[in-house]
């Protein structure tokens, strides 16, 4: 049970992450069909961060970790430095094409190495699919 509860807090991170991000990188979009696509992508993070949250309640009555305050003003230097020169579009898709693909990255090593239940497992599956989808949508915009 310890374990499920570390591994809903890595993947509330990733989504937390996702969202910090992006409301981030939409304040430097100007296509209205990619801030769409951005928009949605941030909701899908809300919506399985309230699911993760519904499940980390059953097993802890701690919070799910967010995260920190240093996390973020890393998240937010990254993206000024690589978009202060280019800020286009395409370059917009590469940044959260690229961050996207750590979270993956960080699913898959949480599937192939941590033993769970079946509920957090099918979180786990699910913040990778999702992640996965945004991939596909984004190399559009590349």
């Amino acid at each position: 049970m310890e374990k499920d509860i570390d591994i809903l807090d890595e993947l509330n991170k990733g989504c937390s992450m996702g969202c910090e991000a992006i409301d981030m990188i939409m304040k430097k979009v100007d296509n209205i069909e990619f801030n769409e696509l951005l928009d949605d992508q941030k909701n899908g993070y809300i919506e399985l961060s309230n699911k993760i949250d519904e499940l980390y309640r059953t097993k802890s009555n701690k919070d799910v970790h967010e995260v920190g305050t240093m996390t973020k003003l890393m998240t937010w230097y990254g993206i000024q430095k690589d978009t202060i020169l280019d800020n286009s579009t395409s370059k917009i898709a590469d940044i959260l094409i690229n961050g996207t693909n750590m979270g993956i990255i960080e699913g898959r090593k949480l599937l192939n190495n941590k033993a769970m239940d079946k509920k957090t497992k099918k979180l786990v599956t699910e913040y990778i699919k999702i992640q996965e989808r945004y991939i596909e949508k984004l190399k559009k915009y590349l």
